[in-house]
């Protein structure tokens, strides 16, 4: 179903993921089977979601090979100190019932509450990696700065960095960034929490193609290079956002989305984030 990206340290990530964010456990084993089933091969979940054991317990009952589904998880503010991080890394494996995870990431630099305790994080998920723990390391919602500073603790550089992108906050030059730095961009809230679809240009695009303004825009991040990851819990909708690789976006259907940036940050800024 999905095209695939070749991380920095050569791991390949599906590049259309399904996100679990605000996901109730319980239910993200059906949602996830569903996804599964629609040949969805990439699940986003994080620590901090609190439906890691529901995630585990789809990839378990979808009867997959462990090595066909692509599984994310993140590592959650409060535990960034060295011996947290460990544990914390355990008892995510643990509540995903995986011997690995394919990729794990900081959730979030968290340095207004937590100072610099991210550098022990990412010592630890270096370790993990060397431990085969995990396969590959990034972080997410870092900005340059938090990027320059995990270099003065590993030589490693992220193979992801998952920010907040989508056609009203585009992201263009931290994704010109990434790029340089050999990072690559992971979209969350790659609709805009559906604030996007409403977007008149968005609407005409999709009419012109017969498709979905959802459709349209997670279109338009795979022709980015983005690794896109939208969240559903409607089997319909869930069908539908994987049906995207039968058609493309002309360059000036890309320019018109390009055209919507207007820096419509959503969620929170992470230089002044206090969570």
């Amino acid at each position: 179903m999905s095209a695939v990206i070749t991380l920095n340290d050569g791991v390949e990530i599906p590049q259309l993921g399904l996100g679990v964010w605000q996901v109730d456990d319980d239910e993200a084993t059906g949602v996830v089977l569903t996804a599964l089933e629609a040949g969805y091969r990439h699940v986003d979940s994080a620590q901090g979601y609190r439906n890691e054991a529901g995630v585990g317990r789809a990839i378990a009952q979808s009867g997959l090979p462990r090595d066909q589904v692509f599984v994310t998880t993140k590592l959650t503010n409060e535990f960034h100190l060295h011996e947290d991080a460990r544990r914390a890394t355990h008892e995510s494996l643990e509540k995903l019932g995986l011997d690995y995870v394919d990729l794990y990431l900081i959730h979030w630099p968290a340095v207004i509450k937590y100072g610099e305790a991210y550098l022990e994080a990412w010592e630890v998920l270096n370790e993990a990696k060397a431990e085969g723990l995990v396969r590959s390391i990034g972080v997410s919602n870092f900005n340059p700065d938090h990027l320059d500073r995990l270099l003065t603790v590993s030589d490693t550089v992220p193979s992801v960095n998952q920010i907040e992108c989508h056609p009203t906050f585009a992201r263009t030059d931290m994704a010109a960034e990434l790029t340089g730095r050999g990072i690559v961009l992971e979209a969350w809230s790659p609709l805009g929490q559906a604030q996007d679809l409403q977007n008149p240009a968005i609407g005409a695009i999709a009419a012109d193609l017969g498709r979905t303004p959802a459709q349209v825009i997670i279109r338009w991040h795979l022709q980015k290079g983005h690794i896109v990851i939208p969240k559903s819990v409607t089997p319909s909708r869930i069908a539908e956002n994987a049906d995207v690789f039968s058609f493309s976006l002309d360059a000036d259907q890309l320019a018109a989305i390009d055209a919507l940036d207007s820096g419509n940050r959503i969620g929170a800024d992470p230089a002044t984030a206090t969570f």
